[in-house]
């Protein structure tokens, strides 16, 4: 079945939104709509929604002349061509010594990186977001001062990049979790295309919430690129699944909630570590006090 898409780019988050929660009334209506920010520093926003019918152009015209967005791009495509159509804009990501890549840029991996390949699937975490770059490039940081991970965990994982960068420097086993079948199914996936399946253990979790998990606990690294809703909430987990002296990697944390999650973390029992910001997004790095 062909999918119709139609995106536009416009400055500012509330338009944006604004924009996005008005396609959802459009006749035909889409099967989803996505907001996102361009991650180059431009401000904008893109916004975009997939039909299984012709859009209504018209209407399209009208919600992008009301919130000043550039006119609607209403493309046609096969479904199977959408994730060749992503792989092809998805340029390679170096990130400290790490270079995630494509299989379609395997011609461009330097000598000196620790390769991670990822491809183009339904799950987050390709190191392209602000968020996932973050976690990276802390990771990266951590290992640089001297730290090795003996006890890893990725809370949330996606596609398991960070699960499998931990894996690509550490000789030590790795646990990856997400609440979400399809990513799990994804990360899977990748931990074998990397040739880590022995290293890294992919499960369906809510948070700690799995058998593996328990057993493996403490940890003395812990990975939650997720939300901060979810991070305020997991907080008490964290600190009771981490060793003293272990380390928390957290992102998926818009800039101005930096400050909320700082806290929440500082009363149980986390000292800050460092804060790096890119774009309008947070990475945050805690050791549990001793």
């Amino acid at each position: 079945m062909p999918t119709f898409t139609a995106l536009t780019t416009l400055p500012g988050k509330d338009a944006a939104e604004k924009l996005g929660a008005a396609m959802e009334n459009l006749v035909p209506e889409p099967t989803g709509v996505g907001v996102f920010e361009v991650e180059d520093g431009s401000g904008l926003w893109e916004v975009g929604g997939y039909f299984t019918e012709t859009p209504d152009e018209t209407a399209l015209m009208l919600l992008s002349a009301a919130t000043g967005a550039q006119p609607f791009v209403v493309s046609e495509l096969p479904e199977t061509d959408w994730v060749a159509h992503v792989r092809r804009e998805l340029a390679p990501v170096a990130a400290g010594r790490f270079f995630v890549y494509g299989s379609h840029d395997a011609d461009k991996v330097p000598d000196a990186c620790e390769p991670l390949l990822i491809e183009a699937a339904m799950a987050f975490g390709t190191g392209h977001h602000g968020t996932t770059l973050g976690c990276l490039r802390a990771l990266d940081s951590l290992a640089e001062q001297g730290f090795t991970g003996k006890n890893v965990v990725d809370i949330g994982c996606g596609t398991a990049v960070l699960a499998m960068a931990a894996a690509r420097i550490w000789p030590s086993p790795v646990l990856a979790s997400d609440i979400d079948e399809v990513a799990v199914d994804v990360a899977r996936s990748n931990v074998v295309a990397n040739g880590l399946a022995e290293r890294v253990t992919c499960v369906e979790a809510a948070g700690f919430a799995h058998p593996a998990l328990s057993a493996a606990a403490p940890f003395d690294l812990i990975f939650a690129n997720i939300l901060k809703g979810p991070l305020i909430a997991l907080a008490p987990d964290v600190s009771a699944h981490l060793k003293p002296g272990g380390y928390a990697i957290l992102s998926g944390i818009l800039n101005e909630q930096a400050d909320d999650v700082l806290e929440v973390y500082a009363r149980n029992g986390f000292n800050s570590v460092s804060r790096q910001e890119i774009v309008d997004w947070t990475t945050l790095v805690f050791v549990k006090a001793s």
